[in-house]
C-alpha cells in the first residue's frame, strides 16, 4: 500500500482545480512513544555517546574521571546513579572539560533522562531489580527471593 493517500471521499475524485494544491496525509504504522520507550531510547543514546567520548582524543582525558555506568532502566538504582553522575559532570575539574560541546550534550541527555524518570514517568516505570552493582560493573548477579532460594537449597539435597 502506498503510504501517501489523497484525502477525499473516494478514489474517483476529479483532479484539483488549477491553482488548488492536492491535499495528502501521511499514514504511519507506529505507536506514540511511551515513557518506557523514551527512557530506553535515551539511555541507549547516552551509552553510545559515552563510548564516543571515551574514544575521542579531545574528550578522553575529561571522561576518565566519570564513574562507569551501565544503564538499566529496570533497575531501581538508576535514579541515584544518574544523580551522582550529574554531580560529577557539573563539577568537572577544568573549565576546558566543562565547555566541550560533546560533554555538554552528554550532561543534557543525562539530565533529561533523570528528569523523565523522576518527574514525567514517575509511576509508569516498573523496576525488576535493585542491583546497584550491576549499574557500575555491567554484571548482574541473580537475587532470589526467599521462597525461590529455599527451593534451590532443597533441590540440591
Amino acid at each position: 500500500m502506498d503510504r501517501w493517500q489523497q484525502v477525499g471521499d473516494d478514489d474517483s475524485r476529479a483532479p484539483p482545480e488549477q491553482g488548488e494544491e492536492p491535499r495528502f496525509i501521511w499514514l504511519a504504522d507506529c505507536a506514540p512513544p511511551t515513557c518506557y520507550s523514551r527512557v530506553l531510547g535515551l539511555s541507549k543514546e547516552i551509552i553510545g555517546l559515552l563510548g564516543k567520548l571515551h574514544n575521542y582524543h579531545r574528550t578522553k582525558t575529561c571522561v576518565e574521571i566519570l564513574p562507569k555506568m551501565f544503564l538499566d532502566v529496570q533497575n531501581s538504582c538508576i535514579n541515584t546513579k544518574l544523580r551522582d553522575f550529574l554531580y560529577v559532570m557539573e563539577n568537572l575539574p577544568t573549565q576546558y572539560c566543562r565547555e566541550r560541546p560533546r560533554i555538554v550534550l552528554l550532561k543534557q541527555k543525562v539530565s533529561n533522562l533523570y528528569r523523565i524518570i523522576n518527574r514525567i514517568c514517575y509511576r509508569d516505570l516498573v523496576y525488576f531489580t535493585d542491583d546497584c552493582e550491576a549499574i557500575e560493573t555491567g554484571q548482574s548477579t541473580p537475587h532470589y527471593r526467599e521462597d525461590r532460594l529455599q527451593m534451590l537449597v532443597e533441590e540440591k539435597r
